[in-house]
């Protein structure tokens, strides 16, 4: 929050606690989004004050801008009916997900408290899962017939435009609502009234299935820059769009998701950023506990190989090697990380495919042979220069080449693996790839000391 959204936020609390009076002109000058922001800094007594301030236009935009649990709270707070002449008002996309957070007896009130055309297409949409394009889509957009002039398009567009959502694109459809083509707003004006619309549309349309995962749709819409992209069913009807704004909203909610979980933080359902710094510890421990507690025995693993191999070890060796166990843990966690990263960006973009494997892991392992040789080399003449002992360079100069060799081989084929097998990539991340080479790299590195110190 910026220092001038700060001075708006404790104007809004002095107007709300000493002159409600003067509130409805102070929200009447503010942007949607900055309310939005300030209400989450609000208790739920002064969230329903400033609500009841702004007329139902102004508090859709609002809600709009809003998380889908701190709307349900709102919306529970204010009455059916004030809550349902907001929800009139919102997009019909918005609107759904609101709903989707209540109770079916709650839903079935507020769609009551709506008209029939607009209740109707609310429901269309809570049919779809959330997560796909069809649970992202707004049913308010534009059609015309590819028999029609510019001009008559044009006609129909000043009739029907207040109603849609955007007017990036207007879609072209035949009589039985397939999807034929789209023209820009810009090819529609300019081109002559006469002309029909069939002659001025682009019959190669980028279009999305109301089933496809909304990270594909982000995709597309990445891939193609668009700024809508139609969503059709089955038989290819257009059913609905989905704008870039909820392509937006998509590209935080999966990339926060997946930072979580390279974290090894597994997303709370109730607060999928784990960011709700106002709950109790214990929702806040609670989706970082599992991880942690399942990782503890695995590191104990990289404990019980160091305790087999110390009884092959003479006191004053083991004491030397010791010297080096972070190191040799350390950069293997990094390399398998670096090379993680790469493989989960590239899986996530679209760049590399799950029949990739072999490709990537030869990459990656050309890459960690010419990383860990000189590594090793550096390692290795570091330690010659400390320590003055010939055997114990030779072996921590192999066994860090060994280790960043196979930790990149790790990091590439372990995410691409997790994916074939239907789990999100993110989850081989951070922590547990981590703990799963610093395992191999002491099993290499005593291993390779047991071979050179010949003992």
């Amino acid at each position: 929050m910026t220092q001038q959204q700060f001075e708006g936020l404790k104007q809004l609390r002095l107007l709300l606690e000493e002159n409600p009076s003067g509130l409805s002109d102070f929200l009447r000058d503010q942007h949607p989004a900055d309310l939005a922001e300030w209400l989450e800094e609000l208790g739920d007594e002064q969230r329903v004050k400033v609500f009841n301030h702004l007329d139902a236009e102004t508090a859709a935009l609002v809600m709009g801008e809003l998380d889908t649990d701190t709307q349900a709270g709102i919306v529970g707070d204010l009455g059916r009916e004030r809550a349902g002449d907001i929800i009139e008002e919102m997009d019909p996309d918005d609107a759904a997900d609101l709903l989707a957070e209540l109770t079916p007896e709650e839903q079935g009130q507020l769609l009551g408290e709506l008209q029939a055309e607009d209740a109707a297409d609310v429901r269309e949409l809570l049919e779809h899962e959330p997560d796909t394009a069809g649970g992202i889509m707004t049913t308010d957009y534009i059609t015309v017939q590819e028999h029609m002039t510019a001009q008559a398009a044009i006609d129909h567009l000043r009739r029907v435009g207040p109603e849609a959502e955007t007017l990036y694109y207007v879609y072209v459809v035949d009589a039985a609502e397939h999807l034929a083509g789209v023209i820009s707003l810009r090819d529609l004006i300019v081109a002559r009234p006469e002309t029909p619309v069939q002659d001025i549309m682009r019959t190669k349309v980028v279009s999305v299935r109301a089933d496809q995962d909304q990270e594909e749709v982000a995709r597309a819409v990445s891939k193609y820059d668009l700024l809508a992209i139609p969503v059709v069913d089955g038989e290819n009807r257009l059913v609905g769009m989905v704008t870039v704004d909820d392509v937006l909203d998509v590209i935080e909610a999966e990339a926060t998701e997946d930072a979580l979980r390279m974290s090894a933080v597994t997303p709370d359902e109730e607060d999928p950023s784990g960011t709700d710094f106002g709950a109790g510890i214990w929702r806040l421990a609670k989706p970082r506990l599992p991880w942690l507690v399942a990782l503890l025995f695995l590191e104990l693993a990289s404990g019980k190989v160091i305790d087999h191999f110390q009884t092959a070890f003479n006191p004053a060796t083991l004491a030397l090697l010791t010297i080096f166990i972070t190191t040799m843990a350390g950069e293997a966690g990094n390399a398998a990380t670096q090379a993680l990263a790469v493989v989960v960006r590239s899986l996530a973009t679209g760049e590399i495919a799950v029949g990739d494997v072999l490709r990537v892991v030869w990459r990656e392992l050309r890459v960690g042979l010419t990383v860990g040789v000189i590594a090793g080399v550096v390692l290795a003449g570091l330690t010659l220069v400390w320590q003055g002992n010939w055997y114990l360079a030779l072996t921590v100069g192999v066994a860090i080449a060994v280790n960043i060799i196979v930790a990149k081989i790790l990091g590439a084929f372990f995410p691409i693996v997790i994916t074939r097998l239907g789990y999100d990539p993110a989850v081989a991340s951070g922590p547990l790839i981590t703990s799963i080479t610093d395992v191999t790299s002491m099993l290499t590195y005593f291993g390779v000391a047991s071979f050179v110190l010949r003992i």
